[in-house]
């Protein structure tokens, strides 16, 4: 059952779950708890689940939510999954360089890119 509070937008092609994010900031630890959740919610309904996380309407990303992405990484990965990352701005990008998560993910400069990656 959806939830009408959802902070996700969410559609399925081809076998791949692209997320995309409701709100500009993503800041609030509440939040930021239940974004996860919806996603890891999403990520145990399927069997190795593609995903594709698009930051395109995200203007400030907090460090609670770096690490729940991690955890989102390794619950894809341990279930066989892919993970992809796209439509980073530049100032989000650079803390993912500068924390090294660019080693651990794999980032997309576009949608289009991560989709085909994914195929």
């Amino acid at each position: 059952m959806p939830s009408t509070g959802s902070r996700l937008r969410v559609t399925e092609q081809d076998g791949i779950t692209r997320i995309s994010f409701v709100d500009r900031n993503i800041l609030d630890d509440a939040n930021i708890q239940q974004i996860a959740d919806e996603i890891l919610r999403i990520i145990d309904e399927r069997h190795e689940p593609k995903v594709l996380i698009s930051f395109e309407n995200v203007d400030h990303l907090s460090s609670a939510a770096l690490g729940r992405l991690i955890i989102i990484n390794n619950r894809i990965k341990a279930k066989n999954g892919q993970l992809r990352l796209a439509d980073i701005h530049k100032q989000i990008y650079e803390v993912f360089v500068i924390t090294k998560l660019t080693n651990l993910f794999r980032i997309c400069e576009t949608s289009d890119q991560a989709l085909a990656s994914l195929a």
